[in-house]
């Protein structure tokens, strides 16, 4: 059986929140799991203390049992010290402002 640690939403329309679980990978998203172990509040601010709550010891317990994070989670659990931080490749930079953009952006902080 695959184990997975991922969100499974909840909230209201509009209003996401989101309880860490931990889930068999075949079974839906919203649907059955084996346990909870943590919440994600994504409405309140990044500083705050509520904005995400994990328990550690189970955590740890089904990380060692060997459930593999999802990609959202292990960001989470990287930046709590629970695991090892993901690594990011960087992003495209087709949105950043293009050459002549640049240079008048640089111009104006000249001036």
């Amino acid at each position: 059986m695959s184990v997975k640690i991922r969100l499974s939403r909840a909230g209201a329309k509009k209003r996401p929140y989101y309880h860490i679980v931990i889930a068999d990978s075949r079974s839906p998203r919203d649907g059955r799991f084996i346990e909870k172990v943590g919440a994600y509040n994504p409405m309140l601010p990044s500083d705050h203390a509520d904005r995400i709550r994990l328990n550690d010891e189970r955590i740890k317990h089904w990380l060692s049992n060997g459930a593999q994070a999802t990609d959202r989670v292990a960001r989470f659990l990287g930046n709590a010290g629970l695991m090892e931080k993901p690594v990011y490749n960087e992003q495209p930079k087709q949105s950043a402002p293009k050459k002549r953009a640049q240079e008048r952006a640089a111009a104006k902080a000249a001036a």
